[in-house]
């Protein structure tokens, strides 16, 4: 067990599956190696949830925004839920000309390959990481991931997010258009709706095929967070000013330390997620929410490289239900919680626990019951090496069942400035190590 045993606790006053990396492969197959150098650090991710369709002879470009300066970029591409093979016919690496824009840098977009190939072929149950691209990027920069990869499966992530936030992508008119700088194939209109799985052409806020993780080979920091979540760490809902997600305004927030104190910041949010293994309550399918928690540490975890610390914040749908499971018991959510705490520390890294926000569970009731018991096991078992107490954060003092109505969107989802008050709460000390 992890030796320094830490708690926060603070209010406010007023998904074992493994997941084979490759390193690299030619057209025809691939191999497996390393996933990055010594001193690499992972500063973007947006965790692959399920498979959905076929993508058409189109190149798609996807926007990712990079949480601290560093040079050296690597992409990983997955095909964790693919019955086929993803073959990577193209790939190409480029800058933004503003933030979620098309359109690149001129001289900015450079070519991905994987060992020297320019396509790579990836199995069912497979990722690769591409070789190091001689490009530097400051904090909070975007950057663009073209792929023309016709007639493979789509592993995805997609939930609704701000407008022009990334993550995002943009499905061009037709061809390989990976190596075009400009936006002349990738219109961005019309726009489709993140929450949904579309191959259209046209801006898709919120959703990335295949790309699950940016890493950067010279990071200014020492490493990186892991948020590993649900809708409310995915950012689902979380409309309105200042338009970011919790996990950015940490990131923010963390920029603002020397390079050697600060870590980068890699959002393992899927929207539905469950932290127990269980059927997921909204999906019959298996494919909208990703595997439970347990079920993908390995890879949206343990494989980032310069991982230092995990940040839980998930129990919600669990303890919630849906029409494909009922609510689940306290102790069930627990047991989850603790056997992620052990395998965390069997790595020898840090996890912190974030208590589970208010739910508009009636007062009494079998699932607020649940939900109080759970967040006073996180409090008080020092299972985690530190505690993030986000209920009291947001509860409402005349209804600690619902959150403060003016942080909120729904029952389950802060807005935008819950987010901002979220990501604001967080003491630097508890997340940097």
């Amino acid at each position: 067990m992890y030796s320094v045993r830490r708690r926060w606790i603070t209010g406010l006053l007023v998904a074992l599956i493994t997941v084979p990396t490759l390193s690299a492969a030619n057209s025809a197959g691939a191999a497996s190696g390393p996933t990055a150098a010594h001193g690499a650090a992972g500063v973007w991710s947006a965790s692959l949830e399920g498979v959905h369709g076929v993508s058409p002879d189109a190149t798609i470009r996807q926007i990712a925004r990079v949480s601290v300066p560093g040079s050296g970029i690597r992409v990983r591409l997955g095909n964790p839920f693919g019955s086929a093979p993803v073959v990577i016919r193209e790939a190409w690496l480029g800058r933004p000309i503003a933030p979620g824009a098309p359109k690149l840098v001129n001289d900015s977009n450079k070519r991905l390959t994987f060992r020297g190939a320019r396509s790579v072929t990836i199995p069912p149950g497979q990722s690769v990481v591409s070789d190091s691209v001689p490009v530097t990027v400051r904090a909070q920069q975007d950057v663009a991931v073209s792929i023309y990869a016709p007639g493979s499966p789509v592993n995805d992530h997609t939930f609704p997010p701000f407008a022009y936030d990334p993550p995002a992508s943009y499905i061009g008119t037709g061809g390989n258009t990976a190596s075009d700088p400009s936006d002349a194939a990738f219109p961005g209109y019309p726009v489709i709706p993140g929450n949904t799985s579309s191959t259209a052409v046209g801006y898709h806020p919120g959703q990335t095929w295949w790309l699950d993780l940016v890493t950067v080979d010279r990071p200014e920091a020492k490493g990186t967070l892991v948020t590993l979540g649900d809708s409310i760490t995915d950012g689902y809902n979380a409309y309105g000013p200042p338009g970011q997600r919790w996990t950015d305004v940490l990131a923010d927030r963390l920029n603002a330390l020397p390079a050697s104190a600060r870590v980068a910041v890699a959002n393992a949010g899927i929207s539905g997620n469950t932290v127990s293994v269980q059927p997921n309550p909204y999906d019959p399918t298996g494919q909208c929410c990703g595997p439970p928690a347990p079920q993908r540490l390995d890879r949206d975890v343990f494989s980032v490289p310069g991982v230092r610390t995990v940040l839980l914040l998930e129990g919600t749908n669990d303890l919630g239900g849906g029409d494909n499971a009922p609510p689940a018991s306290s102790a069930q959510v627990i047991d989850a919680m603790r056997g992620i705490a052990d395998r965390v520390h069997a790595r020898h890294l840090r996890i912190v626990g974030a208590t589970v926000l208010p739910m508009c569970n009636a007062a009494g009731s079998t699932k607020e019951n649940n939900r109080l018991a759970v967040n006073e096991w996180i409090r008080t078992s020092g299972v985690f090496d530190e505690v993030l107490d986000f209920d009291a954060v947001l509860r409402d003092p005349a209804d600690p069942t619902v959150m403060i109505a003016d942080l909120r969107n729904d029952c389950y989802h802060p807005n935008a400035a819950g987010d901002a008050v979220l990501g604001r709460f967080i003491p630097l000390s508890a997340v940097v190590g």
